[in-house]
């Protein structure tokens, strides 16, 4: 059994007892409920869950102001948040990702996708946060020499290239917004477009060849690069 601690914070009744028989299937037994806001911001300071699965319309305090709240607090702002959202809230998703969530999952939602990415993100953070080494789907990535090799055959990448793979494959399964991955490679007020980013993208998936297509379009969104589940 999987000793990590999972906060659900989602109004419908329905809906967190389908989550929650979706988790502890993938062997997570210690499992937090709120259906509010404000209870959800109160558990997650006193019980310090290795990752909240947030729900964004939530009555009295939405789920945006949470995540908010949460990733200002110093003693939650590290905790992994994933948004539960509707596929037509995608400028609210865009909002929860800037506000420093790190993935989402549409209602409704298949069982066993929501386990992988919630799998995914507890594994992003008790393994690559600070790895100086990469490996993903043969790729291999090694910060302190600045190298990437894709099946022992080194690329030939731009400085701006190197450091969106090195972004998206060092948290895989997490969507990163255009401009989230501008502020990341290059800082703040940079000034670079949106649209800009597209392009490296689009060079990146090309000179990685058939391998590229590991790196994913999230629609209205941004980008992530495919989880090896």
């Amino acid at each position: 059994m999987a000793q990590e601690k999972i906060l659900l914070i989602e109004d419908e009744a329905e809906i967190r007892e389908l989550i929650k028989l979706a988790l502890e299937a993938a062997g997570y037994t210690t499992i937090y409920e709120a259906d509010n806001g404000e209870d959800g911001l109160g558990l997650a300071r006193s019980r310090q869950p290795d990752l909240i699965l947030l729900d964004l319309m939530l009555p009295g305090m939405d789920g945006l102001t949470v995540c908010r709240k949460l990733k200002i607090a110093e003693e939650t702002r590290n905790i992994p948040i994933v948004i539960l959202s509707a596929k037509s809230e995608e400028s609210d998703v865009v909002l929860g990702l800037e506000m420093g969530a790190g993935d989402y999952i549409t209602k409704p939602f298949n069982r066993k996708i929501l386990a992988a990415r919630v799998r995914a993100q507890l594994r992003n953070i008790s393994e690559q946060e600070n790895s100086i080494e990469i490996r993903c789907h043969g790729l291999v990535i090694n910060q302190e020499l600045h190298s990437a090799k894709l099946d022992g055959e080194e690329l030939e990448l731009t400085r701006s290239e190197f450091d969106i793979l090195n972004l998206l494959a060092g948290h895989a399964g997490r969507v990163y917004t255009r401009n989230q991955i501008i502020t990341r490679i290059k800082g703040d007020d940079y000034p670079v477009t949106e649209r800009a980013i597209d392009v490296q993208i689009v060079n990146l998936r090309r000179k990685l060849g058939a391998w590229g297509t590991n790196i994913e379009t999230v629609r209205g969104v941004g980008y992530r690069l495919k989880a090896d589940y």
